[in-house]
């Protein structure tokens, strides 16, 4: 396992990171909290376009859960249906959504405790939803995430809870609201798995990856 990268070298990252995209956004559409919690757990296993894609048709119809338990599970089944595991899904998200109407009058609870009783809700997606709904500080580890704060030395380690609670520790809190998103696009547009675009990466001078390419 390589060396956490020293605290000024982590700044510097994020530094450039904010000066570049100052406001990151998330890539899943939604409207409110619950199409947020609904687009993330329709999102494992699947990519922000292909669940965006099925959404749109979704969400005009749905934008609450007393609205998707109206809409029934065969009919969200029908709309999720190019996504994949579109059957677990749409039990999920019927279930989730009598969860909310039942325990928290229909709202998304605000703490990662509550969303993880719900179904299809583990930690990743409980992540996300308190940093794009709440407005809270945490670092939710996906694919990119992990194989970035892997290949900068941001925090090293072999698990998804490993790195998370290493990022909690290494980002200064200046950048914490952004962080993950700061990551993910890297990952997803620049820092790729296979073939790192290194000869445009605005980071390849502070990089000593063995996975960087020449330029």
């Amino acid at each position: 396992m390589p060396q956490a990268r020293d605290a000024a070298g982590i700044r510097e990252i994020f530094t450039r990171f904010q000066a570049a995209v100052p406001e990151p956004k998330g890539e899943l559409e939604h409207v409110n909290p619950f199409t947020l919690l609904v687009a993330v757990v329709l999102s494992a296993q699947a990519t922000d376009a292909g669940v965006n894609r099925a959404t749109r048709g979704l969400f005009a119809l749905a934008d609450t859960p007393e609205k998707m338990l109206a809409l029934g599970e065969d009919r969200v089944r029908d709309l999720i249906r190019t996504i994949g595991l579109f059957r677990t899904k749409a039990r999920n998200v019927i279930a989730l959504s009598e969860r909310l109407i039942a325990e928290h009058g229909g709202q998304v609870p605000a703490s990662r405790e509550a969303l993880e009783t719900l179904p299809g809700v583990g930690r990743k997606t409980a992540n996300v939803v308190l940093n794009m709904a709440f407005g809270a500080i945490t670092h939710a580890v996906d694919t990119h995430v992990f194989r970035i704060a892997n290949r900068l030395r941001i925090a090293p380690g072999k698990t998804v809870l490993a790195v998370e609670l290493g990022l909690e520790k290494a980002i200064p809190e200046a950048f914490g609201r952004h962080a993950h998103h700061w990551l993910i696009l890297h990952g997803r547009y620049t820092c790729k798995a296979l073939r790192p675009e290194c000869g445009r990466c605005l980071l390849a001078d502070l990089c000593d990856s063995p996975d960087k390419r020449a330029a």
